[in-house]
């Protein structure tokens, strides 16, 4: 959101941009959750992937992620089997440990804090149970939900999701947008505690990252202070509205400043097509990772729409192997 907009409006811009990567061939649309932060408009996950699975035909719509700790599996079961009940073989469920927001928040969601992240293993096993087949002496089912098998994808941040995706089998994204320097450490995790499941045979790792595309290497640049400004305000716990881009984050920030947001953004990819067809491949090829996500954060939606449609032609030229 930009700083007093109304949801709507930054909502409607989020339906317009799937429906824009839909028609250049994107194979995902991932929305996040988030609570009680000034200038985020997606608390309730479920309902806006609802909304944009209904705006669109064909692009997958789903959680980056639904952070389960906040919920009981069986509501998020529930609502994600009914998703799937509506669109068919276009909802993903991705899942994280994190609350999302502070410790106060927390409370308000939880009511107590008897689910502190650390049961994640316990609640997952638990959402599971509802979205497969029923067991014997099952009381309690997911409708819609049970059988409905909706592809579940554990996000993290650090090693914790990695390795239990390793070891149930199930997909690994690692959100490198915002905690970068933990990327490969996890990754490798992943790879080394690996367990074929009956869906997955072989480790399937995605990563988030920051990319902007842009004419010229100059201009990807100044659009990019707008992330830069949203960082800085995160760090000075402020509300992280959408700042238009200014020439020079000089005097915006304090040296100890500049090098904390640098370190988050450390894995952005920023520039002209060859810049970032240079630098995907780059990645791609030091990570192995089959999919990445792109987070494209513009303050005009319109050099947000450019991106993506220079990043299309990028992916398709041929010039970055096995990319999605």
């Amino acid at each position: 959101m930009r700083p007093g907009e109304k949801s709507g409006t930054a909502i409607a811009r989020s339906v317009e941009t799937a429906q824009h990567v839909e028609k250049l061939g994107f194979k995902r649309y991932w929305l996040a959750e988030h609570h009680s932060i000034q200038g985020l408009a997606c608390s309730a996950t479920a309902v806006l992937i609802g909304h944009v699975a209904n705006a669109t035909k064909t692009i997958r719509v789903g959680s980056g992620g639904i952070m389960l700790p906040n919920h009981a599996p069986l509501v998020v079961a529930e609502q994600f089997g009914t998703l799937a009940a509506i669109f068919p073989g276009r909802i993903d469920l991705g899942l994280g440990r994190a609350p999302g927001s502070d410790r106060a928040t927390m409370v308000a969601l939880r009511r107590d804090l008897r689910s502190s992240g650390d049961d994640f293993p316990q609640l997952l096993a638990e959402l599971q149970g509802y979205l497969g087949a029923p067991t014997p002496g099952q009381q309690v089912y997911a409708v819609p939900g049970q059988n409905s098998h909706v592809p579940i994808t554990l996000l993290g941040s650090s090693d914790f999701s990695a390795q239990l995706a390793g070891q149930l089998g199930l997909p690994f994204a690692f959100a490198a947008h915002f905690a970068p320097e933990y990327l490969w450490p996890a990754l490798q995790l992943y790879r080394q505690t690996f367990e074929p499941s009956a869906l997955h045979r072989t480790p399937y790792a995605m990563a988030a990252l920051p990319i902007i595309v842009a004419p010229t290497d100059a201009e990807a640049e100044r659009l990019f202070t707008t992330p830069q400004q949203r960082f800085l305000a995160l760090t000075r716990n402020l509300p992280v509205d959408l700042k238009p881009p200014v020439d020079s984050m000089d005097g915006l920030w304090t040296v100890m400043e500049k090098q904390a947001v640098n370190g988050r953004l450390r894995q952005a990819i920023v520039g002209s097509q060859d810049t970032v067809a240079r630098k995907l491949a780059e990645f791609v090829e030091r990570t192995g990772v089959q999919e990445i996500f792109a987070v494209t954060d513009t303050y005009e939606q319109a050099d947000r729409l450019r991106s993506y449609e220079l990043l299309a032609e990028v992916l398709t030229s041929g010039r970055i192997a096995n990319a999605a």
